[in-house]
């Protein structure tokens, strides 16, 4: 049922067309369930690029198995009365979550939020649960609001006027869509910078290796690791160009290769989207449909490249 729990055999699809570089909106069509449901498992449970069907199957059971009974203290309580495993493992979680970067403070309130039941706390509350002072509370929720991790909303009670602070159950896939926006801004001004002041110098190098980089992380996580398969092609295809020594055509390479013009052309394809993956080397286009390898752009120093080219080099 589309409403319902995901099986383990469906998270078992799930983790093989991800290895497969198939994207979510693809699974959710073939199981038959909505985007968001496929997207938020695998947020949930590792990301696509760790994604195991075992770990999230047993993680759920977990979960499930939590929200009969009583794990964490009413609204209005503190931790001092919950037991000594539970407060324990709430410091470990915020010290987690402080070891990334995050102020301790916005820590312990992210943590406090995200093992609610209910996902939602006042500041009165929040204060009384930290026993912290409201002030304490202010600065922390403001900054977690800037960082888009949670959001405020208008008690619902009657007779209420006062926020509540909510931390929604797609949390971690908006933090990630939010750093893959930000990798991939990184590498574009880290290209620009590269090309302005020229690959062949020390600085120029230097950012062009940086926006590889931060290409390729940001290309995991929009849509998982390249298949090995896909990968291996590449190379196949890398290989047969340095081996040809000179430019040769899409059907050349095709025929040479034994394949068909359609996978010479993915992998072509792939080379091009994923530059990371043919470093040290290059694919270049020498003329429309006619492919060349060469060193990559900054991968050698302008002195290296002249002692290599200077006559009766060793």
């Amino acid at each position: 049922m589309p409403g319902g729990r995901l099986t383990e055999d469906e998270r078992r699809l799930i983790a093989g067309w991800l290895s497969e570089g198939l994207g979510y909106a693809e699974a959710a069509r073939r199981l038959g369930r909505p985007t968001s449901t496929v997207s938020r498992e695998v947020a949930r449970n590792g990301g696509p690029g760790a994604y195991r069907a075992d770990h999230a199957h047993r993680a759920t059971a977990w979960r499930a198995r939590r929200s009969g009974g009583r794990t964490a203290p009413a609204s209005g309580g503190d931790r001092s009365t919950e037991p000594e495993e539970a407060r324990l493992f709430w410091e470990q979680f915020a010290a987690a979550m402080a070891a990334t970067g995050l102020p301790r403070m916005a820590a312990r309130v992210l943590t406090e939020l995200f093992t609610t039941d209910s996902g939602s706390l006042t500041a009165a509350e929040l204060a009384l649960r930290l026993r912290v002072s409201p002030a304490s509370v202010s600065k922390a929720v403001g900054y977690l609001e800037g960082l888009g991790t949670i959001r405020r909303e208008r008690d619902r009670e009657p007779g209420r006027r006062r926020d509540r602070y909510v931390v929604d159950d797609d949390l971690w896939l908006s933090a990630w869509n939010s750093g893959t926006d930000s990798t991939a801004r990184w590498a574009g001004t880290a290209l620009r910078g590269a090309e302005l002041l020229g690959t062949e110098t020390p600085a120029g190098a230097r950012l062009h290796r940086t926006a590889l980089f931060f290409h390729r992380l940001a290309a995991d996580m929009a849509a998982g690791p390249v298949p090995a398969a896909d990968g291996d092609r590449v190379l196949t295809l890398l290989a047969a160009l340095v081996e040809a020594g000179g430019p040769r055509t899409t059907d050349a390479l095709a025929a040479a290769l034994g394949w068909p013009a359609e996978r010479v052309a993915q992998a072509v394809a792939t080379a091009v989207r994923h530059p990371e993956l043919t470093d040290p080397l290059a694919l270049r286009e020498t003329a429309p449909g006619s492919w060349t390898a060469a060193a990559r752009p900054g991968r050698l120093s302008p002195a290296q490249r002249t002692a290599l080219a200077a006559p009766g080099a060793p």
